[in-house]
């Protein structure tokens, strides 16, 4: 029964991980995509439009 107490574990994570990468797939596409795209376009042109200045304090 070792065996048993020895395998649990490892099928119990391959079995979740298993679930979250199904999950992941199936969230993929579908209706709400161009909402997702964008968001992240917007977050994107935000980043990009952030103009860096230098600093002048000598550090």
């Amino acid at each position: 029964m070792d065996y048993v107490s020895a395998l649990v574990p490892p099928v119990v994570m391959a079995a979740f991980f298993i679930g979250l990468v199904v999950t992941i797939v199936k969230s993929q596409g579908g209706p709400n995509k161009a909402k997702e795209d964008a968001a992240v376009d917007l977050a994107i042109g935000r980043a990009e439009s952030v103009q860096q200045t230098p600093r002048t304090d000598g550090v």
